[in-house]
């Protein structure tokens, strides 16, 4: 298991290395950057991330007409002023270089500072990732704690009318995006047309400190309900009928009915020996569910919720063209998912021993 683990590990490093280098590229040929947002802020044409390239005065001089053909924007500018603004932002080096050196940092995680924030990037992520931390963590534990003994069930009354009206439901919240029931939610219980029992944004009431241990903890629950509910209605569906298909499957085979023939009961059949073999296929899926609750799914969510967290700061990062914190967040994001999918075949074998990774080519 630990040669099994080493090259999982190896393998990991010419996969970022793909990742990085892929996005990088692709950064290269994107329109706009972090000069042209400058130059456009100092024009007082665009606030946005996407500088508007368009005519101007000509400023004269071989230099200048450099600068104006690089960046057309820039025209009535001092071409002095671009070359500072290149060099702020490494721009004055070849992207080859640029790529090594930025390899090089984040091998020892070092992220630099933001283009367009006084910080730090691993300060700054370290700042949003308790939000993302408690949004991806509490949804992935109420999916999967309802979702399975849910599947589990549909599949021991397989037909039955619960069965079918609990499909209907499941599949209607799955139908449902997360920020549509979100704005629901608000309405009905956020002091919208209705109720005003939860509190509309944030994870934690002001003056949060200084409340007690137990306010404290009611106080972080009684913020995250909203938003946890809103992230989880979709969620449901596929780890249920993942769990209803695979117990379907499982209690079809010959040994279950060898096991009934010999007189066990259907908790024992169940749960003796099919829970191992179809929890399989479920844990397979807890990488990609995690991955996409933590990193990636909860960017709308934040952004209704006021909740300040990375899936709002990558994509205020896009839109800024901030490459420092666009790189950062990408290398995190890529690593973390890789070492959930290390941890996930461990799962295999702590759930069914009989699997021996070590015996297998990577």
């Amino acid at each position: 298991m630990l040669a099994y683990i080493a090259r999982r590990i190896l393998l990991m490093v010419p996969t970022l290395f793909g990742i990085m280098l892929l996005t990088f590229i692709i950064i290269q040929f994107a329109p706009g950057g972090p000069v042209e947002r400058i130059i456009a802020q100092l024009q007082g044409t665009d606030s946005s991330a996407t500088a508007r390239f368009g005519g101007g005065k000509d400023i004269g001089g071989s230099a200048a007409v450099e600068i104006s053909s690089k960046y057309r924007g820039a025209q009535g500018l001092d071409p002095k002023l671009i070359k500072e603004l290149e060099k702020q932002f490494g721009f004055d080096k070849p992207a080859y270089e640029r790529f090594w050196i930025m390899l090089t940092r984040y091998a020892t995680f070092d992220f630099g500072k933001s283009f367009f924030r006084d910080t730090s990037v691993i300060k700054l992520i370290g700042e949003k990732l308790p939000v993302s931390m408690t949004l991806g963590l509490w949804m992935t534990l109420l999916s999967y704690l309802i979702s399975i003994p849910l599947g589990i069930r549909k599949a021991m009354q397989d037909g039955s009318k619960f069965d079918v009206w609990t499909s209907a439901v499941i599949i209607i919240g799955y139908a449902v995006p997360g920020f549509l029931f979100a704005i629901l939610l608000i309405v009905l219980f956020s002091g919208g047309s209705f109720l005003q029992i939860f509190p509309l944004r944030g994870l934690t009431s002001e003056g949060w400190q200084d409340f007690s241990t137990f306010h404290k903890v009611y106080d972080y629950l009684w913020h995250i309900v909203l938003p946890i509910a809103a992230m989880s209605v979709s969620s449901f569906a596929t780890t249920t009928f993942l769990t209803k298909n695979s117990f379907l499957e499982e209690i079809g085979k010959q040994y279950v009915l060898t096991a009934r023939m010999k007189g066990l009961s259907d908790n024992q059949v169940l749960y003796g020996h099919v829970f191992r073999n179809a929890m399989l296929i479920v844990i397979a899926g807890f990488p990609s569910a995690f991955v996409h609750a933590f990193l990636t799914g909860s960017l709308l969510i934040e952004y209704t919720f006021s909740l300040d967290g990375l899936g709002l700061l990558s994509y205020e990062a896009i839109v800024n063209r901030d490459y420092a914190v666009v790189f950062a967040s990408l290398y995190i994001f890529s690593l973390v998912g890789l070492l959930i999918g290390l941890f996930s075949d461990l799962m295999y074998t702590w759930i069914d021993p009989r699997i021996d990774f070590e015996t297998r080519e990577v």
